[in-house]
Parts: structure tokens; sequence; C-alpha cells
């Protein structure tokens, strides 16, 4: 069965973005290396799952990088996979995409998740997206969490866990299997989710 993949960059504090959506502060310690590693992390899958939101900005900037002169061969490799895997975006609000490739699903978000992770190829990654990685997060349908740790405390934003509106489940469990710390000081965490079954949580709760 197919690996579904949330990466995403997130602050010391938890927040993937600025209250009103801020992406910049990561551009302060992106780097080459992060990039290849970002690369790397893509050759291993073939589709890649969107919320409305941040398949509007992809849809705008992937087609327009790659045919850019001055694109680094790295940045050409990636903007090539993003351009030609699958993708999948997940909204009730738009009518059409129209990015190559691209299928827009307005049915029920587990069922099309079942369907995809029961097809044959690579890995399904997760960009961006907050509420999508949230219900996907509720509906325990996420395998593998992606984290770039940026050493930046934002205050305030959008976190990737909201205590209050997403949770059915109390506990995430998580196995670290991986991490890789770049000299601008981020760190990729690589975890797996633990399945635990609901007696095992209340006996942890109650020692």
């Amino acid at each position: 069965m197919r690996k579904l993949i949330v990466s995403m960059n997130i602050s010391l504090d938890g927040y993937v973005s600025g209250p009103d959506c801020e992406l910049n502060w990561h551009f302060k310690s992106w780097t080459r290396e992060m990039g290849d590693a970002l690369c790397s992390e893509l050759e291993k899958a073939d589709t890649i799952l969107l919320g409305r939101i941040t398949y509007g900005a992809m849809a705008k900037y992937w087609p327009s990088k790659i045919a850019n002169a001055s694109c680094s061969g790295e940045d050409f490799a990636f903007a090539s996979m993003m351009n030609n895997y699958t993708k999948i975006v997940f909204s009730k609000t738009i009518s059409s995409a129209e990015w190559n490739n691209s299928k827009l699903v307005k049915g029920n978000l587990q069922d099309e998740i079942v369907v995809l992770k029961n097809m044959p190829g690579k890995n399904i990654i997760v960009y961006g997206s907050g509420r999508l990685v949230a219900a996907l997060t509720e509906s325990g349908m996420i395998d593998e969490y992606h984290l770039w740790l940026h050493p930046v405390i934002l205050g305030n934003g959008k976190p990737l866990f909201h205590p209050d509106s997403y949770w059915k489940q109390k506990w995430l469990y998580l196995k670290l299997v991986n991490s890789k710390t770049f000299p601008s000081g981020v760190i990729m965490l690589h975890y797996e989710t633990i399945k635990i079954k609901e007696n095992e949580k209340v006996e942890s709760k109650n020692m």
C-alpha cells in the first residue's frame, strides 16, 4: 500500500504560516542543500495532494518557474516533477483544476484517500494545505510527517495541529525514524505515525 506523507515547514512554536498566511519567514533559512533533500523526497512520490489555496498558489508559480532561464538545476528538477506529477486538489468551491495532470475532487476525503493508497505507484505527498492536513490527521490517514523545523518563533499564526478545531482523537503518537540538521539551523524531522488502540490510550492516561 502506498504511503501518505505530509511535508511541512514549521516554526519552533508550531506554526506553518503567519496569521495572514505569510510564508516569507522560512526563506531566510532555506538553502540549496535543503532544496536537494526536498527534491529527493519528491522523487519517492508520484502524486501530490493539495487544498484549494495552496493549489491556486502553486498552479501560478511552478509552470512559469520551469520556463525561467535562470532556474537552477535542482529547482528545474523539482519544478518538472511538480508540473508532471498527478495532482489531486480537494475543494468544494472551485469548478475546475487547469494545472497539468490535475484532478478536482469534491467527494468524501477518506474514500478518495483509500482508493489512492490502494492504487499502484509511489508515495502520495501533501504540501502546505493546512485545512487538508488537519482533516487527514483527524481521520488517521497520514502515515508519515516530514517536518522542516525552522529556527524562528512567529508568536502567532496558523498552527499545524490546532487543539480546538480538528481533534476527535486526543493523542497522536509518532516515532522519530530519521532527522537531519542543516547548516542554516533547520532540522528535518521524519516521523512515522503509530497506531494505538483506544484502550491503550486510556491505560496510558491513567498511569
